[in-house]
């Protein structure tokens, strides 16, 4: 999709932090519905010991395009708590900025189709044993806990709203149990380029590349078409060419590898850094992919002379932090 808002709201950039961000536990699991139709049917889903089942209200399943407004909630929870400030459940939101920072047109049936979503998102009930916070419990949740309209237009729209996350996605922002997606995640027009892009972010952050069985990926990714019919969507996407960030090629034996777009070469000698320092990282710069700022640290170290480094570590976290400071 086009970029509609290329301008941008300023008061939306400051709120959302310069990026959007979303929970590790949503973005491994099937949890939103890939149908462009409203989707009944209960989805059951195990996977390494984690189960997950989504019960649709009448209204159907959330849908992934419904999991916007999570992402725009969690990316303003998130650069509240990254400035310091104190955060709740409840988010009082102006639905013109969801719509613009969720790159959505602000017409008059945008509004309209923004209240279905809401409907859908408090309607959808999960149960699940998936951790937040390393805290496994099994037990039951609406997406959002409720939400109501705060003020209207004259016109009729709603202006700004209130909504009460669950929970379990609380608690995924407040142990920083997320991480950084492009922006143009919100200019996939296609349910499973969404999902297959979560997926993707979620694997590669661990990870120069990843494979994984075609099989696999119709699992993980929650799709109800038959295994042919995705895996001809698959080759329709890697023709496409739309995933942000990373390659996708079909290899033999019905496997699918992923790798960044700007994947750094192997640099012979780089300097190597020791997991406490990753950790470090992460801390310094919550939800970003530490891996590629690794590499991102070695190319520039390469390009710079190769310079002798008395502390690797130390070097890495220096660059990192004058990095964060020119923004």
């Amino acid at each position: 999709m086009p970029d509609r808002h290329p301008t941008g709201d300023l008061f939306v950039c400051d709120v959302f932090d310069a990026s959007p961000k979303d929970d590790l536990g949503s973005m491994e699991h099937p949890i939103f519905s890939l149908s462009t139709r409203p989707d009944r049917r209960i989805l059951s889903y195990e996977h390494n010991g984690n189960t997950v089942e989504v019960t649709p209200s009448v209204r159907g399943r959330a849908t992934i395009h419904d999991k916007d407004i999570l992402i725009y909630c969690i990316s303003q929870l998130m650069a509240a708590l990254n400035a310091g400030r104190e955060i709740s459940r409840t988010l009082q939101l102006r639905a013109h900025d969801l719509l613009v920072a969720t790159n959505r047109d602000t017409s008059g049936d945008s509004y309209a189709r923004l209240r279905e979503a809401f409907e859908r998102l408090a309607g959808t009930r999960i149960t699940t044993n998936i951790p937040t916070a390393e805290t496994e419990t099994t037990s039951g949740f609406g997406l959002i806990e409720s939400w109501k309209i705060v003020r209207r237009s004259q016109g009729g729209r709603m202006v700004s709203v209130t909504v009460t996350l669950s929970e379990w996605l609380f608690r995924a922002v407040v142990s920083k149990s997320v991480l950084t997606l492009s922006r143009d995640y919100f200019r996939l027009r296609k349910p499973l380029e969404r999902r297959i892009y979560e997926l993707v972010r979620k694997h590669c952050g661990r990870q120069p590349e990843w494979r994984v069985s075609v099989a696999t990926l119709h699992k993980k990714s929650g799709s109800a078409a038959p295994l042919r019919v995705f895996r001809a969507a698959l080759r329709k996407m890697i023709q496409a060419a739309h995933l942000p960030e990373y390659h996708m090629e079909e290899e033999p034996g019905d496997l699918i590898r992923f790798s960044r777009a700007e994947q750094v070469v192997e640099i012979s000698g780089a300097p190597v850094l020791g997991p406490e320092t990753l950790g470090m990282a992460r801390e310094m710069m919550p939800g970003a992919d530490v891996y590629a700022l690794e590499a991102e640290w070695r190319s520039w170290w390469a390009e710079t002379g190769r310079k002798r480094l008395v502390s690797p570590d130390h070097a890495f976290l220096g660059w990192l932090k004058a990095r964060a400071a020119r923004g």
